[in-house]
């Protein structure tokens, strides 16, 4: 997942016959600048097509039904130039299945006052022809994202990017597949979930693999590919003195090379996307996967634990609409609260498996005793995560309807050594405040597994449950409870 340039956006520009052949012309024209402006644009992640300017309902139909049969394009952005009767979009919207956003621009910035006549006129007339466009988009009832402004505004363009990477997370979902190690945990709650509602939803397939099943790839591991891994341990991370050649627990990191060998094998072989697992169920394992799973999260792969494939999806989205930017996104659990009150705080973490890319130093690879589950002492990667903006985000299944919560964070460096807890940890600060933002989140329903994102902006997250069509609760710098609570109410009326 080095870039998104493999995705592509089409640019449909809607006119109309009335305006004759060099109007029409100067139309195709602007619309092919815009196009290739924005592809050269470094702050597009995806490849922005021109396509032939539409200027009746057949055409407008067509080019829909070639976006929704076409799987490089992921979306549509739409633009009136001139005047485009709206009622000729009806056929082509009603049978869209791609994402939508509707570009309010229009081609020269500034009226040109000395010169402007007519002709520029009758050319230039987004201000209402988009305005014609929005309203049969709306009367439709079809989601979309509007973004106004000039179109070499760099606002607009983070604008488009942020729907573009949203957009690239909804077409990786489709027809996706998420394998269960096991069940969910016993007698829990929030990590439950309507499966067959999330495929007709979301587009993603899960489904339970026995343990045995996996442990059947663990044991068939090819001792080539088990040394190759260790020897990528050993240059990555900074093995602890009891797991390099010759310590005690040397045994164990080939152990946990076999199992990651074993589990990227499996999912290669599947077309899996993300996994989810519980130590509940480690039938014929040695350990519980640590290090398998931090890396191959750090691969790209969505993970949850304790059989929450919700989350495992969400993280491998998230993880899609993070792509090229700077910083991660990964599997996070909120574990226990510093309520200094000068400086109140969540520290966030799980038994083994945090990611990586969140590391603000080179990862340790240690092995400890876990405590449960029932196995050997599992290796995995030990280190501080950064500090900066983050996000926080849970996607649950409020019966009726799926809700995806997001709290805006300020991660903080850890301030202290933490010697007796040899497992990746974040340190993040909650807005607006500790209360407000932690208080919010339970009104919210928002489970304790999470991703953590240091490279998304809300804005992400709020395009990709538009473009799903999910309920989004935003908890940030302007959230105040009672309006939340009245917010969550409202939503709840909705749905009904």
């Amino acid at each position: 997942m080095n870039d998104l340039k493999h995705n592509q956006v089409w640019l449909i520009t809607g006119s109309q016959h009335l305006y004759g052949e060099e109007t029409l012309k100067q139309v195709a024209e602007h619309s092919l600048t815009i196009a290739k402006s924005l592809n050269e644009q470094n702050g597009i992640s995806v490849e922005i097509v021109y396509k032939p300017i539409v200027k009746t309902s057949e055409e407008i139909y067509a080019v829909c039904q070639e976006a929704n049969q076409d799987k490089s394009c992921i979306g549509l952005i739409a633009w009136m130039h001139t005047f485009s009767p709206a009622k000729m979009w009806i056929s082509g919207l009603k049978i869209l299945q791609k994402p939508l956003l509707h570009l309010h621009t229009q081609f020269n910035r500034d009226i040109p006052w000395n010169d402007i006549d007519m002709d520029f006129m009758n050319l230039n007339q987004s201000a209402h022809g988009d305005r014609e466009f929005g309203f049969i988009v709306s009367r439709m009832n079809i989601e979309r994202k509007v973004v106004t402004g000039h179109w070499q505004d760099p606002a607009v363009i983070c604008q488009i990017d942020a729907w573009a990477r949203a957009a690239s997370a909804w077409a990786d979902w489709q027809g996706a597949k998420f394998a269960r190690f096991g069940d969910n945990m016993r007698n829990v709650a929030v990590t439950e979930g309507d499966k067959v509602e999330a495929e007709l939803k979301f587009g993603f397939a899960v489904n339970t693999f026995p343990v045995g099943d996996l442990v059947a790839y663990i044991n068939g591991a090819d001792e080539s590919e088990v040394k190759a891994l260790i020897d990528e341990y050993e240059t990555n991370y900074l093995l602890a003195d009891n797991l390099k050649k010759g310590g005690k627990r040397r045994s164990s990191l080939v152990d946990a090379a076999q199992i990651e060998v074993g589990m990227r094998n499996f999912l290669k072989e599947g077309g899996f996307k993300g996994f989810s697992n519980t130590f509940e169920d480690l039938h014929g394992m040695k350990q519980l996967p640590g290090i398998a799973t931090q890396r191959l999260m750090a691969e790209g792969y969505g993970y949850a634990g304790e059989g929450d494939w919700k989350t495992a999806a969400l993280v491998r989205a998230m993880k899609i609409m993070g792509t090229g930017l700077e910083g991660g996104n990964a599997f996070m659990e909120d574990y226990t609260y510093h309520f200094d009150p000068e400086n109140s705080m969540v520290l966030g973490a799980h038994m083994l498996e945090v990611d990586p890319v969140l590391a603000a130093e080179k990862p340790k690879c240690e092995v400890h005793p876990l405590g449960i589950g029932g196995k050997e002492d599992p290796v995995r990667l030990v280190f501080n995560g950064k500090g900066g903006a983050a996000l926080n985000v849970s996607l649950v299944d409020m019966g009726n309807r799926f809700r995806l919560v997001v709290n805006a964070v300020e991660a903080v460096e850890i301030p202290q050594d933490l010697p007796k807890l040899p497992v990746a940890r974040v340190m993040w600060k909650p807005l607006p405040d500790m209360q407000t933002g932690c208080s919010a989140w339970i009104y919210a329903g928002g489970a304790h597994h999470t991703c953590f994102s240091q490279n998304l902006g809300t804005e992400h997250l709020e395009d990709f449950a538009k473009i799903a069509g999910i309920e989004n609760v935003t908890i940030d710098q302007n959230t105040q409870l009672k309006q939340l609570q009245n917010e969550l109410r409202w939503s709840a009326k909705y749905y009904s």
